[in-house]
């Protein structure tokens, strides 16, 4: 029988550069996490922007794709030069690095200590 469906295999890509799925890994980490934009202009190498812990250390996460070559994937981490020098860009597929560069540098996940966590 012949299908008018074509079935494509296609690799399992890495959603680290999807907002929600970073958020969710970030929350999973134990981080307090708020979403703050993803529409950008189709020009504009910037994807979206998060906080994380906000009230508290207030870092802003922004991911960036194909600014410097195509396919790449970067994260920029500000909190206004305290813990982070300012442009502090990560070229990473793995969330598991910036979750571990955040707590390197102190950043707050635990939300018992953050007035913006929702209990439950």
């Amino acid at each position: 029988m012949h299908s008018q469906f074509h079935k494509r295999e296609r690799k399992v890509s890495n959603k680290i550069k999807t907002a929600g799925y970073f958020i969710k890994r970030l929350k999973d980490s134990g981080f307090v996490v708020f979403k703050i934009f993803n529409a950008f202009n189709d020009a504009d190498s910037r994807r979206w922007t998060i906080l994380v812990d906000p009230g508290v250390t207030s870092v802003f996460v922004t991911c960036y794709c194909n600014k410097n070559e195509i396919n790449e994937v970067l994260f920029e981490i500000d909190d206004g030069g305290i813990k982070f020098p300012k442009g502090s860009f990560y070229k990473t597929e793995s969330v598991e690095i910036i979750v571990a560069e955040l707590i390197t540098k102190g950043i707050n996940n635990d939300t018992s200590k953050n007035p913006f966590a929702k209990i439950k």
